[in-house]
């Protein structure tokens, strides 16, 4: 019967987790801050931020780089929320980390 319950808790637990990422969000940035992404706990890109000094149309691949720089900051700071709140829930059930899938 614990057994059940455990499994009644940590899928709640889990439910919440959901929830929380749903409204965690990260902004990623790159050249100093000149280009910024904001993604959701989703991976959706909410919000893009280019200052005009770096569009350049001579030089595409800058901005081209810059931009996936700042998506990649961003996803990053993302996973690590996602690992991080894995670990508390993971924790409260004494549980290894790696067991919640994150």
């Amino acid at each position: 019967m614990d057994m059940i319950k455990n499994l009644q808790g940590m899928q709640s637990k889990m439910q919440d987790m959901q929830s929380k990422l749903n409204n965690v969000t990260a902004e990623g940035e790159s050249g100093g801050g000149m280009v910024k992404v904001v993604l959701t706990g989703q991976y959706s890109v909410t919000d893009v931020k280019i200052a005009k000094e770096v569009i350049n149309p001579e030089d595409p691949q800058l901005l081209e780089d810059l931009v996936l720089s700042a998506f990649t900051d961003a996803s990053n700071k993302i996973k690590a929320k996602i690992q991080e709140e894995a670990s508390s829930i993971a924790g409260e059930m004494n549980l290894p980390p790696e067991m919640m899938g994150f």
